[in-house]
């Protein structure tokens, strides 16, 4: 969810809030101009959004207790009292770091488990919660950071409403579609949306061409990735977070929906040249929620020879929830830049979440590295609706890639994206034994065309022809879900109730 935020804002002088936002821009587009950034190899990084569960599979509220317990600094609060987030330490993304990555998550999270336990908590992978409430919706589950609270208020001030939420599934086998409407006074819906969040450290003028890549990917990652199903006891898309995100946290009335105001959760609305159009963007079209103004005279520090924190710049977007978002920071007194791919859903297991992020740096890499770049023959407008299609049907989709047509998923994947993925990993130095490993997981999901989110809608089908209501049956799907996740084998091996 982004920094953190200590004060309030009182009576803030908006207009200065708006001249000190365009002097961190000045001072961006000098620094771009000019160079000083990071010029390592590539990093990855990575950020798992968790669920707490009691003996009965419901929402555990005791993310300050399990904290306390686990007592890692990787791990912080988030916005539910039911949720946690692991910050996985940035690595070099070659050799053969990812097996070792896995081999840390695994024993990490194994740990970490074990502490909630202490507590009366379990840990679950997952990207929506299938057996919460209306009632764990209630502003009163928000966690008691300043932060969460503010950001709650805000989005509602500016939407001077109640948050609708609606959506219609996609039908369970041999079931119609089901709809969820429901009136919501506070933005916990968000806390339903635990995701993976991937990072990759990119030099400033690469950086264009990674977005535009992982742009183009986000339709393809929802679609084979997909693990979110279940929403309010309701059977909705196949990856519910894409939806459920924009209208968790937006803040706009329908009058300002009609009148084209952007929400802020964006895909975007066009391919780009510079990391420099998305800050511009962000500044230009979006209102800060959190609009504080630090001492800092960014110009005045690039002059000293100091890079610039850039802090209302950085805060602001991360209140823009762009799928991938643009990413500065500062570490070890050196500026750097990231591309923060957002759309994939946390689980089912380490290795699928390990599989997804290698697909991911490999296919993104070769398309950042073409000739003839993938978006001059692609419009906007169709990345983003594959993003739409494939978060609804997933491998049922189809997707419109350059040269393929309309296209199923799966036969993207195996025909075109996978060998391009091998590619990309082996111009980053990885390892043939971690590229064989993961993009084999990936081939494996695609050949068997299972998804978390699959596997969830098979079971709790067979469950309620076996008699179950629904609440049962998503209950008995998620105990077996857990104990299947936990063991680690990748979810298109898991056996569905016969």
């Amino acid at each position: 969810m982004g920094q953190n935020v200590a004060t309030e804002p009182g009576g803030l002088d908006r207009q200065r809030y708006r001249a000190k936002m365009r002097r961190c821009l000045d001072a961006l587009g000098r620094m771009l101009a000019e160079g000083g950034f990071n010029a390592a190899p590539p990093q990855m990084g990575m950020e798992i959004e968790l669920n707490l569960v009691d003996d009965t599979l419901g929402p555990a509220m005791l993310n300050t207790t399990v904290l306390e317990k686990i007592d890692d600094p990787c791990y912080t609060l988030e916005l539910g009292q039911h949720n946690l987030e692991f910050n996985v330490r940035p690595r070099p993304l070659g050799g053969s770091q990812s097996i070792e990555l896995e081999s840390e998550l695994t024993a990490s999270l194994a740990g970490a488990s074990l502490k909630a336990l202490d507590a009366g908590a379990r840990l679950v992978l997952i990207g929506t919660l299938p057996t919460l409430r209306p009632e764990h919706l209630e502003v009163r589950w928000l966690t008691q950071k300043t932060r969460y609270r503010r950001l709650n208020e805000q989005i509602f001030a500016a939407r001077g409403e109640e948050l609708v939420l609606h959506m219609e599934g996609t039908p369970l086998p041999g079931r119609r579609a089901e709809k969820l409407r429901r009136m919501q006074d506070s933005i916990l819906a968000e806390a339903a949306c635990t995701s993976l969040q991937l990072h990759l450290q990119v030099p400033p003028e690469e950086f264009a061409a990674n977005w535009n890549a992982a742009q183009c990917l986000a339709g393809v990652q929802v679609a084979i990735g997909a693990n979110s199903p279940f929403m309010l006891r309701k059977a909705l898309w196949h990856e519910t977070r894409i939806p459920l995100f924009l209208q968790a946290t937006d803040t706009r009335p329908e009058e300002l929906k009609n009148q084209g105001v952007r929400p802020r959760v964006w895909f975007g609305e066009r391919w780009i040249t510079s990391i420099f159009d998305l800050f511009e963007e962000n500044v230009r079209y979006f209102p800060g929620l959190l609009p504080e103004v630090d001492d800092e005279d960014p110009l005045d520090a690039l002059d000293r020879g100091r890079p610039p924190r850039l802090s209302e710049l950085r805060l602001h977007n991360g209140t823009i929830w762009r799928w991938n978002r643009p990413v500065y920071d500062v570490s070890d007194d050196l500026p750097h830049l990231r591309v923060e791919n957002r759309v994939l859903p946390a689980g089912p297991t380490v290795a699928d979440m390990m599989a997804n992020a290698a697909f991911f740096y490999g296919a993104q890499r070769a398309l950042a590295t073409q000739d003839y770049p993938l978006w001059t023959q692609m419009s906007f407008q169709a990345a983003e609706e594959n993003l739409h299609a494939g978060a609804r049907h997933a491998f049922g989709s189809q997707l419109y890639w350059p040269g393929a047509g309309w296209v199923p998923p799966d036969e993207l994947v195996l025909r075109k994206l996978l060998p391009m993925a091998h590619e990309g990993l082996a111009d980053c130095g990885v390892s043939d034994s971690a590229r064989e490993r993961y993009l084999g997981i990936i081939e494996a999901r695609c050949t068997a065309r299972r998804t978390g989110s699959s596997w969830q809608r098979d079971t709790v089908t067979v469950l309620e022809a076996r008699g179950m209501d629904r609440e049962a049956a998503l209950a008995g799907m998620l105990r077996r879900y857990v104990e299947l996740s936990e063991a680690g084998e990748p979810v298109h091996t898991w056996p569905v109730l016969g």
